[in-house]
């Protein structure tokens, strides 16, 4: 058995190098070839992390690339190979993979959605789990009940979803927005980027687009599921064949964003509870507004008459269509890639890692403030109930609130 080193007091935003194991899920390539959210913000972290020091371990599948030393757990990722069962067991070998490798570690964070709570319960080593998908479900109270500490939201919004439990902060995603393309001549063109699913509203985008009597432009992946190809085959397809929409499939990352950047505006009106909403910050960063409805964390994001506007359904969001030409691209991409780079979520999980440590009984408490730019979660010492830290809603430093 390796012997873990004692953690540091966290000092001047940074803490000493640490041996981090990052767990991916194995359904996409780190970074993913093409359509990948979480994916795309492990490989973010991944780099940061390895370019401030640290030595990073990534569990991902085998045709991924990156900094530090992988550690295949599938030859090649699942869902560009066809995968469409159950990836369940892949989680629990990959899971069973890194508590062999454990010792080797200072702390582990996982991306492995419920399966996070899980392996926090399992491991020795000190966890910090991050949720990246849609939590909202009943069974989800049953797993969050056995919540052991270390685990942290996207967004307000989905904090919110379980308000008592002791959530180890909030950390918006990053990227690295910096390459991202900015045009100065743009099309008159819509563009909608995501999933041909029902919760991502691509139908909605085509009914925005034939109202507003502009040209739509579809880059979106189909997955694999019985239930995914039957809303292509039975409801998008029809649409599409109605429709004056180009449907260009799954593109390129290089490709969509050069779409992105040429394009008047980004649809995204889908009514689900958005986790986060990477599409959002990709599109800003090329400058391009967003025409969305006001649901989960979007509203954290984009805001209202400076990145675009809201609307309740596809006639309204159609009828605000015409007010984009009023908007300063060139602030836009300005602000989004200070409020989302990779380096300020680095900044964030760098404080969380910190108290994470330091929870574990080897160093003294310090405060942890997530994300400047919004409203965040301080962790606490443990209450006077004995079950530990409970988050208390802070100020974020300079005074400023969510999204300004």
């Amino acid at each position: 058995m390796v012997a873990r080193r004692p953690p540091e007091s966290l000092a001047a935003g940074t803490i000493r190098p640490l041996r981090i194991a990052q767990v991916a899920p194995p359904l996409e390539r780190v970074p993913p070839s093409a359509y990948g959210g979480t994916e795309r913000v492990v490989h973010g972290l991944v780099v940061e992390l390895a370019r401030r020091g640290h030595d990073v371990t990534t569990f991902a599948s085998g045709d991924s690339a990156v900094p530090g030393t992988l550690v295949p757990v599938v030859p090649k990722a699942l869902r560009p190979s066809g995968f469409g069962g159950d990836p369940w067991p892949h989680f629990c070998a990959e899971m069973l993979d890194v508590l062999a490798r454990e010792d080797d570690f200072d702390l582990i964070h996982i991306h492995l959605e419920w399966a996070n709570v899980l392996l926090g319960r399992a491991a020795r080593t000190p966890v910090v789990g991050t949720f990246h998908g849609r939590i909202d479900f009943p069974i989800g109270a049953d797993v969050m009940r056995h919540d052991p500490g270390g685990m942290v939201a996207i967004s307000r919004s989905q904090a919110k979803t379980y308000p008592d439990m002791r959530w180890a902060g909030i950390v918006h995603n990053g990227l690295d927005l910096s390459s991202a393309p900015f045009e100065q001549q743009r099309s008159d063109d819509l563009v909608f980027v995501g999933r041909v699913a029902p919760e991502k509203g691509i139908v909605e985008a085509i009914e925005i687009a034939r109202l507003a009597g502009r040209q739509l432009r579809i880059a979106a992946k189909v997955g694999t599921k019985p239930d995914e190809r039957a809303y292509h085959d039975n409801v998008f397809l029809p649409a599409l064949a109605k429709s004056d929409a180009e449907y260009l499939g799954e593109i390129s990352t290089n490709e969509r964003d050069r779409l992105i950047a040429g394009a008047y505006a980004m649809l995204m009106p889908g009514s689900w509870p958005e986790p986060f909403g990477l599409v959002a910050i990709e599109s800003l960063a090329c400058g391009t507004p967003v025409l969305t409805r006001r649901v989960g964390a979007l509203p954290e994001i984009v805001r209202e008459g400076v990145d675009g506007f809201f609307g309740d359904d596809a006639a309204q969001l159609a009828f605000l269509v015409d007010r984009i030409a009023r908007l300063d691209r060139q602030e836009i991409r300005r602000s989004v890639l200070e409020r989302f780079s990779a380096e300020r979520m680095a900044d964030d999980y760098e404080r969380i890692y910190a108290r994470r440590l330091q929870l574990a009984g080897r160093d003294e408490l310090v405060p942890i403030a997530v994300n400047g730019g919004s409203p965040s979660v301080s962790v606490s010492p443990a209450g006077d109930d004995g079950h530990g830290p409970r988050p208390t809603p802070v100020r974020p430093a300079g005074g400023r609130t969510g999204g300004d």
